[in-house]
């Protein structure tokens, strides 16, 4: 019996009192600018040009078009999880109703983990793209082992959480709307200067090279899933949180795409090792404003990240607090804002401390296996709540399954085998931490074993 309590399952209708609830305020509107804000971000502005001088060259555009299939394979298999299961714990929730309670707990110590690095990891590029404004205004920002900015951004965006997530989602809709400019901006500049020759030879480090790469910039799709964890404070859920994810996925492969084709082929793809590829290609060209510009809109972009992840890191603590694996004070929501500022705040002090100390690169590969392991669990738990559960009710159902979930788990693992193996030990050694805590305070406190 203590075995078979390992795996215990959540009913697919959990009961709140109206202290507990979300208030529903987001429309698919909303959740696609919430999915184009986390979505581009980093992956245009920071990526692009260092993945393509290291590992892929011009073949970076392959690259994110195999990790922006695996991105589509995962996102339709949220889509019909999250119309048919709901709440605002993404992953942890329906692996909770899928597989059980300990594989949910892993699941959901893992996307904490995913997203508060995501969230550090960001912070620290932001900070990058503020100095570099500051040094062209021949301002330089002192120096030092903690990177202030880092902390600054996070301090603000938790005060913005804090006040509550539609205030949050107009915040995200003006940003969004400045970096989408700035965009467009570049593709016209950068479409009159596209030379052949830079994009020979098109496969410099063969196709091993455009794999690798591809299980690199897949951080670039790291945020559609939090769109899974607005579901509570969605209006009309069943209908609109697919629609943004789908959404969101598509149109920010495409952008990726074309921004990474155009990139390679204004300039070398040997020149762009650098913090901000897409400033210092335009400088190249002798375009310093519009690269003052595009460094504007990269600092936007990175914002909208930031707030989107972090968001989705509060609701799927939330969500697990609500289970009693948690601690329950986390799950107090306040009187006016019904925001958890209790959780905001506390996991606002953690990932500042990781911004302030960790270096970028260590940080991104964590968060990439972090997340392509939560992708591989949903794309399984629509096959196996498919068998379980045929049933339940499915607004938005995955077409030709189980061939398409399938291909995310093929997809999925494959991109994670291409990440280095000190990430996996990293990986390995968090996820034993998970295991010590799980057994020490959340399988003893569960609510299903209350």
């Amino acid at each position: 019996m203590k075995f078979k309590s390992l795996f215990r399952r959540k009913p697919l209708i959990q009961h709140l009192n109206s202290e507990q609830c979300l208030q529903p305020c987001l429309t698919a509107f909303d959740l696609i600018l919430f999915g184009i804000g986390a979505i581009i971000g980093a992956g245009v502005f920071v990526l692009t040009g260092v993945v393509a001088a290291t590992t892929a060259g011009p073949a970076v555009v392959l690259s994110y078009s195999l990790a922006g299939l695996a991105a589509l394979f995962a996102a339709l298999s949220y889509a019909e999880l999250t119309a048919s299961i709901g709440g605002c714990g993404s992953a942890y929730n329906y692996a909770y109703v899928g597989f059980g309670e300990c594989i949910a707990w892993l699941i959901g110590w893992n996307l904490v983990f995913e997203y508060g690095l995501s969230v550090a990891t960001v912070a620290i590029g932001w900070s990058g793209y503020v100095e570099d404004i500051f040094l062209s205004l021949h301002i330089a920002l002192p120096k030092g082992k903690i990177n202030l900015l880092a902390i600054m951004i996070v301090g603000i965006l938790t005060f913005l959480l804090c006040v509550g997530v539609k205030e949050s989602a107009r915040f995200n809709a003006i940003v969004v709307f400045i970096k989408l400019l700035t965009i467009a901006f570049f593709i016209i500049i950068a479409s009159t200067h596209v030379h052949s020759a830079n994009w020979v030879p098109f496969f410099p480090f063969g196709w091993s090279g455009v794999t690798s790469g591809a299980a690199l910039v897949f951080f670039a799709y790291i945020g559609f899933d939090a769109l899974s964890t607005a579901a509570e404070e969605t209006i009309h859920p069943q209908r609109d949180i697919p629609l943004g994810i789908i959404v969101s996925v598509i149109f920010c492969t495409l952008i990726y795409i074309i921004v990474s084709a155009l990139l390679t082929g204004i300039v070398s793809y040997q020149t762009l090792n650098n913090s901000s590829p897409v400033a210092s290609a335009l400088l190249q060209l002798r375009y310093p404003l519009a690269a003052g510009i595009v460094g504007a809109g990269a600092i936007a972009g990175l914002t909208t990240v930031m707030l989107v992840m972090f968001y989705g890191l509060t609701r799927i603590f939330l969500s697990m607090a609500r289970d009693g694996l948690l601690p329950t004070v986390f799950s107090n929501l306040h009187s006016k804002t019904r925001s958890p500022i209790i959780l905001i705040i506390f996991s606002g002090v953690i990932i500042a401390f990781f911004a302030g100390i960790l270096p970028i690169h260590r940080a991104a590969e964590l968060v990439n296996i972090g997340t392509l392991t939560a992708f591989t669990f949903v794309c399984a738990g629509v096959i196996i709540l498919r068998a379980r559960e045929p049933d339940m009710p499915r607004p938005f159902k995955l077409p030709w399954n189980p061939l398409i979930p399938s291909l995310g788990i093929i997809f999925c693992l494959y991109l994670m085998m291409h990440l280095p193996s000190i990430t996996w030990w990293r990986f390995l050694i968090w996820l034993l931490i998970g295991i010590v805590i799980y057994f020490a305070y959340g399988k003893n406190n569960s609510l299903l074993q209350k």
